[in-house]
């Protein structure tokens, strides 16, 4: 059952939170807000700041879209460290109905109303032979999901992509993952995959190249290395895009999610023209006998900060609070 009056929408994450009030009715998003988390003690305090600010009658509804592994009624953040109870949450502000739901599991719910202007394609494939959706995103960690639209109402199943295991597949990769496995262990996806693993990756690369590493932010090395400023940084950048690909394609193999890839978070947006004349493509098709599969695949990188809000409003709430 989605909403079927105003309902409070959150996307919860370990930078950033944004709020906003859905209108069921007219279905659109009014009064949305973004906030800095470590402004804020707690997401009860935000929540707080949103409903304050908030004119009119508050809503009787709410759901979050959580940046959190797999919870019942105690969600603990992965990023920022913040843990709830949903159940506190809906009786502290009063919610009637109350659901909480992964964050990338509430991108795979906002695919089905997400509009051609909110897409870049990067790859056409053939998108009316199978049903089921992926999401997958690197930001302050790296997200997924699916959706499975075959039956009465779609359904969405969230996931971790960022814990899997990470394959090198170039000579450069090897060395590389060689170093990072002597200095701290095992390579996971999320250690490269995310905006810290970008910059991880920036300063492992320099020492294999034995140069200086003097940015500091993945913020930096990206916009020097999209600029042509930095060789170091676009080589980096390169990197990226290629282990992105074929964890990108690992992770529609693994869940038979040949219907489309849908690549969110807050890093590629900035990126589009680079990803797409990067390695990503062949990489994310460079799967064996599977690769015909995969080039069948449409795969577009999602553009705009609101999905998770989207997702949020779209998810059924299966119970009162």
């Amino acid at each position: 059952m989605v909403a079927t009056a105003n309902r409070m929408v959150g996307d919860i994450g370990g930078t950033n939170t944004r709020l906003a009030l859905f209108d069921a009715h007219a279905k659109q998003l009014r009064f949305q807000r973004n906030y800095r988390n470590r402004d804020y003690s707690s997401l009860a305090d935000i929540i707080l700041a949103w409903l304050h600010d908030l004119s009119g009658k508050p809503p009787e509804e709410a759901c979050l879209a959580v940046a959190a592994p797999p919870f019942d009624d105690e969600v603990q953040l992965l990023n920022i460290d913040w843990r709830f109870s949903p159940r506190e949450l809906a009786r502290q502000f009063g919610f009637s109905r109350f659901g909480c739901i992964n964050d990338f599991e509430g991108n795979a719910y906002a695919l089905p109303h997400l509009t051609a202007h909110e897409l870049v394609t990067l790859q056409v494939g053939k998108p009316a032979l199978h049903r089921r959706l992926a999401t997958l995103g690197p930001g302050t960690g790296l997200g997924g999901a699916t959706l499975d639209t075959r039956g009465p109402e779609p359904i969405a199943c969230a996931s971790e992509p960022g814990h899997m295991g990470l394959a090198p597949a170039t000579a450069l990769e090897f060395a590389l993952f060689e170093r990072l496995r002597g200095e701290s262990g095992e390579v996971y996806a999320e250690r490269l995959l995310c905006g810290p693993g970008l910059l991880r990756l920036y300063q492992v690369l320099a020492r294999e190249r034995r140069i200086d590493a003097p940015l500091q932010t993945p913020e930096a090395i990206s916009a020097q290395g999209l600029r042509g400023e930095c060789l170091l940084c676009a080589e980096t950048l390169q990197l990226f895009c290629g282990l992105l690909g074929s964890a990108c394609g690992d992770f529609v193999l693994a869940n038979g999610a040949y219907g489309g890839l849908y690549l969110a978070g807050g890093i590629l947006p900035t990126m589009t023209n680079f990803l797409r004349e990067s390695t990503f493509s062949r990489r994310f098709t460079a799967k064996g006998k599977m690769t015909q599969h995969l080039s069948d695949v449409p795969v577009y990188i999602v553009c705009g900060d609101s999905i998770g809000l989207v997702g949020a409003a779209h998810a059924p709430i299966y119970q009162d609070a």
